[in-house]
């Protein structure tokens, strides 16, 4: 089983939205844009656990936290998700709500004139549509919520009075023995781990307990006779001992006690499997310690490895990989290594993985056509999967790291080489500097994209406007002209900017000033790696002569490390916005000025979420 669509209702900053997932989906898309409340949305409906909490939701989970309609009737959160790939079990378990579905139209065949002619067409397959429906409750003045099967037609028949009168309105109760059977697992980012690790109910270890099979009754049974049986008992702690006796002897003056020493004890727990759920810590020892302390003392980081132990425990249980896993931000707290094993084991183990990240290293693990980017307009909220018409899988395997970035960006520049970059980039760092009007480009969210040679920079146009983003060019002249399918692509670009020169040292030494030229030539003279092979005496060359020098100092040492090349230094050495090379100046502040224009959306997302942060099955 896995998640297709969603749609959500007045839920948090999302007034209307629908997501379209694929069995393995990247969410991404900018701080704050909804990725937490898609995640949110889907445990309300799927959540095993979720709805036992209480509130189930409150006055934040609405929309504009309005939860009253302007005649002061109830407004109503809704989300509806679409369930397919359904196995056997799941079929037979549900064989009255399902319903055929068009997958590659995205609806219901029943929703459509003419349905039964395509009942059986490609592409048409068995769906589950589940919802879940929350309001404000005068009567109770209490926040209630429910899932619901969600079919066009009443089936008044299993339900009872109070459940017609209800949220479903007629629908039958998606409740939580349907829930476990759909194998929904919730990480959630910046956990403690406080309650995934203990036995509270809907923990990690009692999901793993109620998979393992039959026998948890008489482990709690034996547990807490375990306890109860403890030798020495907890009461026969010398301390302990002599106030028991005081207790006992006190008490007996006023209180009628059962003979025998064990009128008043000392036990471990109330001996009740809830307060043993509470009390029961799982203890871990870490090298180079190798001491055994409860689990929450350990560093964050291998507390999250221990959740995700558990999770990979509860994949192996579930031995049909028919787990719904939705898992947030991996790499808080995760080096890159263990982020990019983590997010390979997801997508190898789990039946569907929905994730969400900011890390490259997260998202170069998936297909492009598993990104889905998201975006809104107003309250109205959307993902949909990258068009991959445009993006070739070999040159989106040859660039990952690059296309990682750039997914995560909000506009890419597309450049030729590395000296490129780096060119471009100490310019936007100095005009940080001279300009309280200008945004860095990595403030800005523009990612710097290396195509390889000038004539690969225009094929990057329609790809990356395939990713939904503002997209700009810049390379050198060219000594022949592009073939017509490249110039065709260059138009593509928001903004492209051809260099007047065939070389970016020309650019460098042309357009800055003899000052700057002398400066810089003074500077990296003195380095250990200058090229001897062009000596230079400040005395013994003339201004005239510094930029022919110093453009062969800058083609000898070409393709230096970023940051530590010779192409940075030389900007460096400008100390007015006037002083920087023009060619690559006015382009940075043609894009600062557009994205500027065009801010980047900020959602109220934010709102706290109901109940314990914790992953459910």
């Amino acid at each position: 089983m896995r998640v297709r669509q969603l749609e959500i209702e007045n839920f948090r900053g999302i007034t209307e939205g629908r997501i379209v997932f694929q069995q393995h989906t990247l969410l991404v898309g900018g701080n704050n844009i909804g990725k937490s409340t898609v995640c949110e949305a889907l445990e309300l409906v799927l959540g095993p656990e979720r709805l036992y909490r209480r509130p189930v939701i409150d006055e934040h989970d609405f929309s504009h936290g309005a939860y009253l309609g302007d005649e002061g009737d109830p407004r109503e959160i809704r989300v509806r998700a679409v369930l397919t790939d359904l196995s056997e079990e799941q079929l037979r378990r549900f064989f009255q709500h399902v319903r055929r579905w068009n997958d590659e139209k995205l609806s219901f065949i029943d929703e459509e004139p003419d349905s039964l002619q395509s009942a059986d067409d490609d592409g048409t397959v068995w769906a589950l549509p589940v919802i879940f429906v929350g309001r404000y409750d005068r009567e109770e003045d209490d926040f209630i919520g429910d899932t619901f099967f969600d079919h066009p037609l009443p089936e008044l028949d299993e339900l009872d009075e109070d459940e017609r009168a209800s949220l479903g309105s007629g629908r039958a109760r998606f409740s939580r023995a349907h829930k476990r059977l759909c194998g929904f697992i919730f990480l959630r980012a910046l956990r403690t781990g406080s309650r995934a690790l203990s036995l509270q109910r809907g923990s990690l270890l009692d999901t793993i307990l109620r998979l393992g099979g039959e026998g948890a009754a008489e482990m709690w049974q034996d547990a807490l006779g375990a306890l109860q049986d403890l030798d020495p008992a907890i009461g026969e702690i010398e301390q302990l001992k002599v106030i028991r006796e005081d207790i006992r002897t006190r008490l007996g003056k006023f209180v009628n006690l059962a003979p025998g020493e064990d009128s008043a004890a000392f036990f471990a727990s109330d001996l009740t499997r809830e307060h043993l759920r509470e009390v029961v810590r799982l203890f871990v020892a870490t090298q180079p310690s190798n001491h055994s302390v409860p689990f929450a003392k350990q560093g964050t980081g291998s507390i999250n490895l221990l959740v995700f132990a558990l999770l990979t425990i509860i994949a192996d249980l579930k031995q049909d990989h028919s787990v719904i896993f939705v898992m947030e931000e991996p790499e808080i707290a995760l080096p890159p290594h263990t982020q990019r094993r983590v997010t390979k084991y997801v997508v190898q183990q789990m039946g569907q993985s929905i994730v969400t990240s900011h890390s490259p290293y997260v998202i170069e693990q998936f297909d492009p056509e598993n990104v889905v980017i998201l975006s809104r307009d107003g309250d109205t909220f959307s993902g949909a999967p990258i068009d991959t018409t445009s993006v070739k899988p070999k040159t989106y395997r040859t660039q990952r790291r690059q296309f990682a970035e750039a997914i995560l960006s909000r506009a890419v520049l597309v450049l030729e080489g590395q000296t490129e970059m780096v060119a471009v980039h100490s310019v936007s760092s100095a005009l940080e500097q001279f300009r309280g009007d200008y945004s860095h480009v990595d403030l800005t969210g523009v990612t710097l994209f290396n195509a390889g040679n000038d004539r690969e920079v225009p094929r990057y146009a329609p790809i990356f406007k395939a990713l939904g983003k503002r997209v700009y060019g810049m390379r050198d002249k060219l000594n022949a002209p592009d073939a017509a399918d490249a110039a065709e692509n260059a138009s593509s670009f928001d903004e492209f900017w051809e260099s007047p020169e065939t070389g970016i040292e020309q650019i460098l030494v042309k357009q800055v000033s003899t000052r700057v030229l002398r400066s810089f030539l003074d500077e990296v003279v003195q380095r250990d790696d200058y090229p001897t092979s062009h000596p230079y005496v400040a005395e013994n060359v003339a201004d005239d002569d510094l930029a022919v020098l110093a453009m062969k100092v800058l083609k000898a040492r070409k393709g230096d490390a970023f940051g530590f090349g010779y192409t940075g230094t030389l900007i460096e050495q400008c100390q007015t916005e006037d002083e920087l090379p023009a060619f690559i100046r006015d382009a940075l502040l043609t894009i600062n000025e557009q994205l500027q224009d065009e801010p980047e959306l900020i959602l109220d997302d934010a709102q706290p979420a109901t109940g314990s942060a914790e992953p459910e099955e």
